[in-house]
């Protein structure tokens, strides 16, 4: 309650403290983004360079007056200033992860400044971290640590991030949830679909609990289920597809900074992307070769035939619109050439974007009756960033492959080791995201081995060399290997 004879509340100073970070603390941010990018760009002389470092000072001291201290702190893929979290957006999305890649690169997890922070230590700082970010150095953090003392750098100081303790325990119990998450959501998608098809009732309260249980999912332990993508069924495609769409949206919604109520959403649009499909003839879905003009036609009227479908639900539990423009425009493509066409001008929303990704990724990497070969993940990723005519949303694309890595978790390799390795998850750290975690799956005679062993490609022996580096992808049925068998 409000009102002239009510006194501000603990709440209400936090609530407006929060509101001032979000928003001067954005705009700090991205004048550190475009100070650092000055200073590698620019000699140190150069106007750019000077009003950029103006700027940031400008934008500092206005903090400091007010919060008497500036903490920016790197977890996860999250960005902290003042303990309050930033969201990302596309806007943002470039500084916040130059930003991002950067801290990890050196090691730093705490960046604080203090009162009498002054144009000289911010440009010592930026340079500094440039530079050791750019070094091959295994104390890159202690090397700026030093540096900053010895240029007497005192109201800018900076710590190592937090370091977790990994429970096996926990990890196990972890990847187990997230079977259940996965194997509940299959069922569930599989019961709707078909209620759908044979024109039955179909239980919106059913689906909602599952994507709740795949946000929870991916906010705890995202790893996990992403592992369990690699399920793809050929005879269940409809249904596995529809969940691992849900996922991969939902993660990549994470990452971008949605927060949870909004994946919610996003995973209800991206679980139900494709229930338009449930109204198309069985014999035009599973047709082996290519469709005819008429069956094209049919196959292309899916997404509104999605949008009547879940009309027809809100009788039996609301489903929120934005999951019907997520069904409607997940094909139109940005640059509108896709499917439905639009009569009018229109932009696309973020949910349908981001659905779209997933979906792109996914559909190509899996067998289908018209697909018996998918094709290898990075060449699905190297299509989709390289190819206009693909039409997704090019910051998209990168933030997925930030999330899965230039190596998809699931892709088999071949080491120079002679090992062949398979990609369990991209590397946390940006600057070797080409160098993931696998698990190698030979013995050095060259035999299959179950289940293997964990090895980070980042790691490098004591004279500083790679221990193992990827020569090439390959299919995994030339060994007779099933992906899957290694993530349940």
């Amino acid at each position: 309650m409000t009102g002239p004879g009510r006194r501000p509340s603990v709440v209400d100073s936090i609530q407006t403290t929060d509101g001032y970070i979000r928003g001067a603390g954005r705009a700090f941010l991205v004048l550190l983004y475009t100070a650092l990018r000055s200073l590698k760009l620019y000699p140190l002389e150069n106007s750019q360079v000077q009003k950029s470092l103006e700027d940031l000072t400008a934008s500092v001291s206005e903090i400091l007056a007010r919060e008497h201290e500036i903490e920016v702190r790197v977890t996860g893929e999250f960005i902290f200033v003042n303990q309050t979290r930033l969201r990302l957006n596309l806007d943002n999305y470039a500084s916040f992860s130059h930003i991002l890649s950067i801290l990890k690169a050196v090691g730093v997890g705490v960046v604080r400044a203090l009162d009498g922070a002054d144009r000289r230590e911010w440009r010592t700082f930026l340079s500094l971290l440039l530079t050791m970010s750019s070094r091959e150095s295994t104390n890159r953090y202690f090397d700026l640590a030093n540096k900053l003392h010895d240029a007497g750098v005192t109201h800018i100081l900076v710590e190592p991030p937090v370091e977790s303790e990994v429970n096996e325990e926990e990890e196990e119990r972890a990847k187990e949830q997230a079977k259940r998450t996965y194997q509940r959501s299959v069922a569930v998608t599989k019961e709707v679909i078909n209620s759908v098809r044979m024109g039955r009732t179909a239980s919106v309260k059913k689906v909602k609990r599952a994507v709740q249980a795949i946000v929870d999912q991916v906010l705890s332990e995202e790893t996990s289920l992403i592992g369990l993508t690699t399920l793809r069924d050929y005879d269940d495609y409809t249904f596995t597809h529809s969940v691992n769409v849900c996922i991969f949206s939902v993660a990549l919604g994470r990452k971008l900074g949605l927060g949870k109520l909004q994946l919610y959403d996003l995973g209800m649009a991206a679980l139900f992307h494709d229930v338009g499909k449930s109204r198309v003839p069985l014999e035009v879905l599973n047709k082996q070769g290519s469709l005819d003009e008429e069956e094209w036609r049919i196959m292309q009227a899916h997404p509104w035939l999605g949008v009547l479908t879940l009309f027809g639900l809100r009788g039996y539990g609301e489903v929120p619109y934005r999951s019907m423009i997520g069904t409607y425009e997940h094909h139109m493509k940005v640059d509108l050439t896709g499917y439905p066409k639009s009569v009018r001008a229109r932009q696309i929303s973020i949910f349908s974007k981001i659905i779209a990704v997933a979906d792109g990724f996914d559909a190509a990497t899996s067998r289908r009756a018209y697909q018996t070969t998918p094709i290898q993940p990075d060449s699905v990723l190297k299509e989709m960033i390289e190819n206009p005519k693909r039409g997704y949303d090019g910051i998209l694309v990168k933030a997925f492959i930030n999330l899965i890595g230039v190596y998809p978790v699931g892709t088999m390799v071949i080491l120079d080791t002679y090992e062949l390795g398979i990609v369990t998850a991209a590397n946390s750290n940006p600057d070797v995201i080409h160098r993931p975690v696998i698990r190698i799956v030979s013995d050095p005679a060259g035999g299959v081995v179950y289940p293997g062993h964990v090895a980070d490609l980042a790691e490098k022996d004591e004279a500083g060399n790679f221990v193992r580096s990827i020569i090439k992808v390959t299919n995994p049925d030339r060994y007779g290997i099933r992906v899957s068998d290694y993530f349940v």
